[in-house]
């Protein structure tokens, strides 16, 4: 699948890739919303393997574009919103919620470029507000799959708790196996009573760098394709 991204500024990663496999576990139908969807990757890749009503939002207007042409070139149908997630009046209600959002803490260094630090740092969707607006979105027993700063994982599970959004399923991810977690995958469901099942870590490089099964699995899953250009 092509896929076109900036030249310069805030392009899609790997923590993409693992977190639409991570969803696609799940078989996603119905209505789904990717909040920050950036130039639309998971939304795209999910609308592509599953049948969806997709709807995309994010406050840029660069990767919002980004985001309309990769829809466009594919012949994919899609509602596309620009503005902060937040603030948003949202006229209906969803069956999944996905994200990959902002999520470094806002002490560490950041950069001034202004595209990356807004897709980058918590600050921009803070946690709580992030959390509580994805439970007024959701439909009864609706999914709300995302990534999140692993680190952060304590303050994640307690706002997920305090909106009743059960956290049904965790993953964590390591670069290696002897590497801390720097990424963790959450399901979560609205009043869902399941208890938390913890996942088998997603472990991604072996010894020598190499992609392990899992891993590999994930790029060869999505199949994309990146292209690198600026348009008006």
């Amino acid at each position: 699948m092509l896929i076109y991204q900036p030249t310069h500024g805030y392009r899609y990663n790997s923590d993409s890739i693992f977190l639409y496999q991570f969803i696609a576990s799940f078989n996603p139908k119905g209505t789904l919303l990717d909040v920050g969807c950036g130039v639309g990757v998971i939304s795209l890749l999910l609308s592509r393997d599953f049948r969806l009503e997709t709807t995309i939002i994010d406050k840029q207007q660069k990767m919002i574009d980004y985001a309309r042409q990769n829809f466009a070139i594919h012949s994919t149908n899609v509602d596309i919103i620009r503005n902060d997630f937040v603030e948003h009046d949202f006229d209906r209600a969803f069956d999944f919620i996905v994200s990959n959002p902002p999520f470094y803490h806002s002490s560490v260094t950041q950069t001034n470029i202004e595209p990356i630090n807004t897709a980058r740092y918590a600050h921009h969707l803070p946690l709580e507000a992030f959390i509580f607006k994805a439970k007024a979105l959701l439909k009864p027993k609706g999914w709300f799959i995302f990534c999140y700063d692993a680190k952060q994982i304590d303050t994640v599970l307690f706002y997920l708790k305090q909106a009743k959004i059960n956290p049904v399923e965790i993953e964590f991810v390591h670069s290696k196996i002897d590497r801390e977690s720097k990424l963790v995958l959450i399901a979560a469901r609205l009043n869902s009573a399941s208890m938390t099942k913890i996942r088998p870590p997603l472990i991604v490089f072996d010894d020598e760098s190499n992609y392990l099964p899992r891993a590999k699995k994930a790029f060869e899953r999505a199949n994309t394709h990146t292209i690198r250009g600026d348009f008006e």
